[in-house]
């Protein structure tokens, strides 16, 4: 099984809500995320936004609805980090949570 354990996006997002609320909408969906927001333009309405997101499996389409719910638009996905299963954790995985 892979996971994502990175991802950094482009968003669009209206001023409010502000970014420090969007960031921890996305924090609280995962028990270990970690979330880096980047303000990168401000016009009169909206905020390009740079958001990275990390930990051990990010659901990114948790991520992504979180974005949406809160009145953003995906613009691109700029980077993205995945992680590949280790035989330790294969050999260890009987009867663990293989979804």
């Amino acid at each position: 099984m892979t996971c994502v354990t990175r991802i950094l996006l482009d968003v669009l997002k209206p001023h409010h809500p502000s970014c420090l609320e969007l960031a921890r909408a996305i924090a609280a969906i995962g028990e270990d995320y970690r979330v880096r927001l980047t303000v990168n333009e401000m016009d009169e309405k909206t905020e390009t936004i740079q958001i990275e997101v990390s930990g051990q499996a990010v659901d990114f389409d948790a991520v992504q609805a979180a974005i949406k719910a809160m009145g953003g638009a995906l613009h691109s996905i700029d980077a993205v980090d995945v992680r590949g299963s280790s035989a330790g954790q294969a050999q260890g995985g009987a009867g663990g949570s293989g979804t």
